[in-house]
């Protein structure tokens, strides 16, 4: 469906300048690679990059020639230098978290854009998982207009889930794939602050984000950490509410003064014609997307995250993109190419 000029991924570099084993040479003139004012100086930061880079690549590679591998890198770089030190909040669910192959894509990804100097923040739902685990305890899931029925007992588990499994099993995998992951919810230093929806009364503990302080994230950005954030919340009194994980990325995003807001969904974008997955609307301004809503052209699921995009980049974020998570290392396609892996959204 990409008719990209797309880094060959599947297919590219195991060595980089200044490992051991490497017999890749980085020209001179391309400095702007060293993250974090000097990566390949650094021995962490130098076997970050390198497993991330093992990481996203095909063992066959000892067949490319070296001068290939280096355009691969060369060809990235602009973006390497557009996005270095730049805030880029994902939002991470659908297809992406269900699949084990599309899970290690999107791991690989983060860490690489970490180790290249991105500041990565990482926010998780876990509907999937949720299901799963309620249906063992015998209770049965409710949803209304696809919003999650959170009553007290489920409340419980939406929070041993998301916080205590998901979000360590997801901060575990980071951390082997070489970067550093700090897991936290937004009930962890008053990060967000939770009021109950306008439906409450239908949908339980079921929240909206009244307010966000980021202060907790600054230092760990600012070292190049990732925190891996899990969309619970809990209000001024200490109760806890299910908080939708595209909203919260989006807040959070807008808090952080975010350069790219990313949700990862389980479809190509925001498409001209619903019944065309080829007619992918690749790049969109806020008119032209609120167009398409009034003409019916965005409907169902995708109207929550174009307003959560919208609301975003009204609050300063400078693009957002809605991009198909079923697409191996979707995230690089969308960071690394001029073509992307679906939607961007401009204010």
């Amino acid at each position: 469906m990409l008719a990209a000029k797309t880094l060959p991924f599947s297919s590219p570099i195991t060595k980089v300048s200044n490992f051991p084993d490497s017999n890749l040479i980085f020209p001179k003139s391309v400095p702007a690679i060293k993250a974090n004012r000097n990566i390949l100086g650094n021995p962490f930061q130098a076997s970050c990059l390198k497993t991330a880079l093992e990481s996203v690549v095909a063992p066959d590679i000892q067949s490319f020639p070296a001068a290939t591998r280096v355009k691969i890198l060369s060809e990235a770089l602009p973006f390497i230098q557009k996005f270095r030190g730049k805030t880029i909040v994902v939002k991470y669910g659908g297809a992406a978290m269900k699949s084990e192959a599309l899970q290690a894509s999107v791991i690989a990804d983060l860490v690489l854009l970490s180790c290249v100097g991105m500041r990565i923040v990482f926010v998780h739902g876990g509907g999937p998982e949720i299901n799963q685990w309620l249906g063992k305890l015998g209770i049965k899931p409710n949803f209304l207009n696809g919003l999650r029925v959170t009553d007290a007992s489920t409340m419980e588990i939406v929070s041993m889930v998301l916080v205590g499994k998901v979000n360590k099993h997801l901060v575990s995998l980071i951390n082997k794939a070489g970067a550093t992951a700090v897991g936290l919810s937004g009930i962890d230093g008053h990060l967000l602050t939770a009021r109950p929806s306008p439906n409450s009364e239908q949908l339980g503990f079921v929240g909206d984000i009244a307010s966000v302080d980021p202060s907790v994230l600054r230092p760990l950005i600012d070292n190049y950490h990732i925190p891996v954030i899990a969309s619970v919340a809990a209000d001024k009194r200490g109760q806890s509410y299910n908080i939708n994980a595209d909203t919260a990325a989006g807040e959070l995003a807008a808090a952080l003064g975010a350069e790219k807001l990313i949700l990862l969904t389980d479809v190509a974008g925001i498409l001209e014609d619903r019944n065309d997955p080829g007619s992918l609307v690749k790049q969109i301004d806020i008119k032209g997307v609120k167009k398409m809503t009034d003409d019916g052209k965005v409907a169902g699921g995708m109207i929550p995250k174009v307003n959560c995009c919208v609301r975003s980049l009204a609050q300063g974020v400078r693009t957002a993109s809605i991009i198909d998570g079923r697409l191996e290392h979707s995230l690089l396609l969308e960071i690394l190419t001029d073509e992307g892996a679906g939607t961007m959204i401009t204010g």
